[in-house]
């Protein structure tokens, strides 16, 4: 019944399609019905009455096909106007034409605003029980309640679709907006992802790739000098007896150590591809792998001590703590003109704490935030703070001009590894 003047240009659904099946043939079978009984009455005005039931059905059927009666107002109020003149005249020849209230009622209604389809269903209530009483003769209860209960059964039907279909309409707009954002959450969580992975690059670059590189740079500069300063060296003798300069015999073990460095650095790049565990851990635990970084640091003498129970954590605990350590030994060798430097790993009962200490010659620690203090564009504190936050730890650095460099971490442990 709704169909007759939809809200929306959406297609029918089946339901629809059901209810204006429905109107249409009971007022099909209401204008039958009143043309089959004069036929079989004998009535003087049979003709009529099969005349202005044709005619009235003519006019329905226009009404219904005719697109701007469903889009327009005006075209609908016309319409109607044009269904209740024929009615009307349905109603002078024949009693039986006030039964084409009660489809009426629900035309009016849903054609028409509610203020105006209440007043036309009024009006054809009155009109349909002033047909009756012309018809009858006699005032009886019946000719005016069944009328009149007609037209608050109509009123109250369509009040009732109204109200589930605006309902109805709120869940789909809910379900659409739900949708909406579903879509939206999705981008959102593959963009996070997409900045998470070039965030997680960018620190395995800087705190292997970036830092190797910087070790063989070194490495290779001190061959260079050893090379440049080799005409003044004793010779000494090389493994096969061949005699090389002291300089030469240096510069063959910086480079030794540059190709070790190399090679170390293309574990770690097709390591990080993969994002698998370090190759320093694979094999052994955080404390051996801190201690070898330690033992293979060009530059400054570096120690590394172990403090409190060792136990076994998360490999992103030991990763984590691991390219914090690179990452902070590499500044001291490249920046802090240090002589020592002191690592230090310590366990305790719900924590385990990292301590890179130097004596080098420092910098300003309150730029440490933003990372300008770091020396190598800014990336490497930041990124060692990302690395521990990213654990629920705390990152903190110490440092004055002059007074060397405390970096310290504490990474808060799992239950399964504190107990």
């Amino acid at each position: 019944m709704a169909v007759l003047n939809p809200p929306a240009p959406r297609p029918l659904t089946p339901v629809s399609r059901v209810l204006r099946l429905c109107l249409h043939a009971l007022l099909l079978g209401l204008l039958a019905l009143a043309a089959g009984r004069a036929v079989a009455d004998s009535t003087p005005r049979a003709g009529w009455v099969i005349a202005v039931c044709v005619l009235l059905a003519a006019v329905y059927a226009a009404g219904v096909r005719a697109p701007s009666v469903h889009r327009s107002p005006r075209a609908a109020a016309v319409w109607l106007a044009a269904l209740a003149a024929v009615w009307a005249a349905l109603l002078v020849v024949s009693p039986d034409g006030l039964w084409i209230a009660f489809p009426l009622y629900f035309l009016e209604l849903h054609l028409l605003p509610l203020r105006w389809g209440v007043t036309a269903v009024a009006v054809t209530a009155c009109a349909a029980i002033g047909g009756f009483l012309g018809h009858s003769g006699a005032v009886t209860p019946g000719a005016f309640l069944g009328p009149l209960l007609g037209g608050a059964v109509a009123v109250a039907t369509v009040l009732g679709y109204q109200a589930l279909y605006r309902e109805s309409e709120r869940r789909r707009e809910l379900i659409e907006e739900l949708i909406a954002t579903r879509a939206e959450l999705a981008a959102a969580e593959r963009g996070a992802g997409i900045m998470a992975e070039r965030e997680r690059l960018a620190r395995e670059i800087h705190d292997t790739l970036a830092q190797g590189l910087s070790s063989i740079q070194l490495l290779l500069r001190a061959a260079e000098r050893a090379l440049s300063e080799g005409s003044a060296a004793v010779p000494a003798a090389a493994e096969d007896g061949a005699e090389v300069t002291g300089g030469q015999a240096a510069a063959l073990a910086h480079i030794a150590r540059a190709r070790e460095a190399a090679q170390e650095n293309l574990a770690e790049a097709r390591r990080f591809v993969r994002a698998l565990t370090p190759p320093d851990l694979e094999h052994g635990s955080l404390a051996a792998a801190l201690e070898r970084l330690c033992a293979g640091a060009p530059g400054p003498r570096v120690r590394f001590s172990l403090s409190g129970s060792p136990r076994e954590l998360p490999t992103p605990y030991e990763v984590a703590l691991l390219r914090i350590a690179q990452s902070a030994l590499a500044n001291v060798v490249r920046h802090a003109r240090a002589d020592r430097a002191e690592i230090t790993l310590t366990f305790m009962d719900a924590s385990v704490t990292l301590d890179i200490v130097d004596d080098g010659q420092g910098f300003d620690a309150s730029c440490a935030a933003s990372g300008s203090g770091s020396g190598d564009g800014g990336f490497g504190l930041p990124a060692m703070r990302s690395r521990a936050e990213t654990l629920g730890g705390l990152f903190t650095v110490e440092s004055d001009p002059g007074q060397g460099t405390a970096v310290a971490v504490t990474l808060p442990l799992p239950l399964e590894a504190s107990r």
